[in-house]
This record gives structure tokens, sequence and C-alpha cells, in this order.
């Protein structure tokens, strides 16, 4: 498996980077409307049987009863990430869109122009440089390790990373479906909308930023989870083998955590907080005990779960469980937290940064 830890204060031959980056705001945006697992499982076409609350421990997701959309959403959130910032929009450089879904205007996919021209555009991002990526659940991530790359070259001072995921429909189109426990499209019933985008910039001297990011593509296994256009209702379908996934990723992430530990310094039991990609409360929490137990040790929070209450929601997920620990003030300055990717594909990432004083306060909270 290739992978490619980048160290973020230093360069590959040991030397110290010309610069850190840190997370300076986040921000999330999500729709009104809730959905409760109940009302999603009594509209299936079938009697199934089965009791997805119990299994998956979501009684919950936010969902778009059509008001959102993929840009909305996104451009919602980064708004929301601007309010908080000390930055106004003419201070980015870079902004990147990161959604697997890119609906405008109802269930169409708008591929050009692209979501983070358009995310620009409603915010007043006039100096930033646009561009748009796609790398499945990982995607939010991955524009961090790009943009917070382009900052420690010195290229940059200053970017957003943005996802809207309106990708509830899936879970509509799933419930006329699924027939029992085993139906390949039982994971799409897990699903909730939401938006959320980060500012990342440069730090100032001495101040703690992101340490270590990297991904890793396990490519033999990225037929476990695929969608496409659905032939006869609107927006998608998703077909996915949810306990290969489960066991192919327990099998491969502790190795890949270690190594990203390895490259920062620090022990598992360094860490404060794990947020992991928000599947179901049940897998969480057996996975992170897994990975745990293989690597010795155990982080003051294992699994910050939210999934019970926003559902999966794709891309934006890690963002979304930032936004709900930071206002809860579960996140003081100097935590170091680990955000782990586990996206279709298979796509495995870590990014670790460390919490500042700074970005508590911003979230009302002492520092």
């Amino acid at each position: 498996m290739p992978r490619n830890w980048l160290i973020m204060d230093r360069s590959p031959n040991g030397v110290q980077a010309p610069h850190v980056a840190r997370v300076e705001s986040i921000g999330r945006k999500l729709p009104t409307a809730r959905l409760t697992t109940d009302e999603l499982m009594a509209s299936t076409r079938h009697h199934t049987g089965i009791d997805l609350e119990r299994l998956t421990g979501i009684h919950e997701r936010r969902v778009s009863a059509g008001e959102e959309d993929s840009l909305t959403l996104a451009a919602g959130a980064a708004a929301d990430c601007l309010r908080r910032s000390r930055h106004r929009a003419g201070d980015l450089q870079a902004l990147v869109s990161c959604s697997i879904t890119k609906y405008r205007d109802g269930l169409t996919q708008w591929l050009e122009p692209p979501n983070s021209l358009a995310v620009a555009q409603a915010i007043g991002a006039t100096n930033a440089t646009t561009f748009d990526i796609s790398n499945a659940c990982a995607g939010m991530l991955t524009g961090v390790f790009i943009v917070a790359n382009r900052i420690r070259r010195g290229e940059i001072d200053c970017g957003m990373v943005v996802s809207g995921e309106y990708i509830s429909q899936l879970g509509r189109n799933a419930a006329k479906h699924v027939r029992n426990i085993m139906s390949s499209e039982l994971a799409s019933l897990t699903l909730g909308d939401a938006g959320a985008a980060v500012i990342v910039e440069r730090a100032a001297e001495g101040v703690p930023g992101i340490g270590v990011a990297g991904f890793t593509t396990v490519s033999e296994h990225s037929r476990l989870c695929l969608a496409g256009p659905a032939r006869h209702d609107e927006g998608a379908r998703m077909f996915t083998k949810s306990r290969a996934i489960q066991h192919v990723a327990i099998a491969d992430t502790p190795l890949l955590l270690q190594e990203a530990l390895d490259a920062a310094g620090l022990a598992i039991s360094d860490i404060d907080c794990i947020i992991p990609h928000q599947t179901s409360a049940r897998a969480i929490r057996n996975g992170m005990k897994d990975i745990c137990e293989v690597l010795g040790g155990m982080p003051k929070n294992p699994a910050v779960i939210t999934v019970d209450h926003y559902g999966n929601t794709a891309s934006t997920t890690h963002f979304v469980a930032l936004v709900e620990e930071l206002e809860a003030g579960r996140l003081k300055a100097g935590d170091r937290v680990v955000l782990l990717a586990l996206a279709s594909g298979l796509e495995i990432g870590v990014v670790l940064f460390t919490v500042d004083g700074e970005l508590v306060s911003r979230y009302g909270n002492d520092t």
C-alpha cells in the first residue's frame, strides 16, 4: 500500500519547512428539517423488519426538503465559516470544493461551471483561485491536505476548503428497494445532508497547527461501494457491501494510523480526540476499540460520534463533528485531534492537528 505522510512542519529531508498551516475557522450549514429513522423506515415500499436505529445508533438526520442543494449548503457553510473568522472573503487565495454531490436547481448534477467557482461568487471570494477535487468521503480532508501543503511551501497564506452534500436522496431511493438487512442499499438509509467549510491559514511563529497529513488508497476494494445515476428514479442509487468495508478498514487502519503517529513523533495515548468518518455508532465504537487494542493505547476520546443525530454526511462529516465539539466546549487549546478518513475506494487518510486558543474562542469557549 503506497502512502506518503506529509510532515507539515518539515521537508522530506528533515529541514524545517518555511511555514506551518493551522485550522483558523470552521463553519457548517445544516438543513432545518429532521427525518427520524422511524419515519424513514415507515416510508419503505417493502416490509423489511429492520430496526435500523438499533443497528446503526442513528436516531435522526437533517435532510433537505428541496430548499437546499449541494451549492446552497456549501455556500451557507462558507458564509458561516467567514462569520467566525478574522478573514474576509477577499483574503482567500484558494477555494477548493470537495463535494461528491454537485446538485443545483434540484437533482441536476453540475460539472461546469464548477462548484468552487459558484461558491466563490456566492461569498465574494474574488481573489481566490478555484478548483474542484473528488475523493469520495475523504474529499474535505484531501482538500485540507492540498491547501495546507501550499501554505507550507509559501505559495499562499490563506485558503478555504468547502463541501455541500445533498445526499439524502439516496436514502429516498433506497427506501423503494430495500427488502432485508442484507440489501446492498441499506447504507443509503444512514445518510444526511450538510455543508461544511474550513479556513486554513499560515500560522504565526510558535503557533501549533497541522502536523501530519496523508492518504492511502487500497484499490483492490474499490468495488465495495459504487454509485451511479438511478435509471427509474430521480437522483442516484448507491450499492455498498458494508460488512466487507468495515472488515478491510479495520484490518488496514491500525498500521496506517501508527505510521502517521510515528511520523509526528507521538503515541496513540498522546492524542486527545479522534474523529472518524461517521458511518454508524456501532461500527465506530467497535472499530475504534479494535484499532486502539492493536496500537496498545487509547486517546482521551477515542471515538467522537455525531452520526446519531446527523447521519452520515459524506465528505462533510469530520467538520460537522468538529463544530459540534467546539461549540460544546469539549476541545481545549493544546488538544491533539486526529481526523480519520475511511472512504470508498478504499481510501484511508489521517489529518493530525493541534487546537489553538484562538480557534476555541471563536466558538464562545475559554482556552
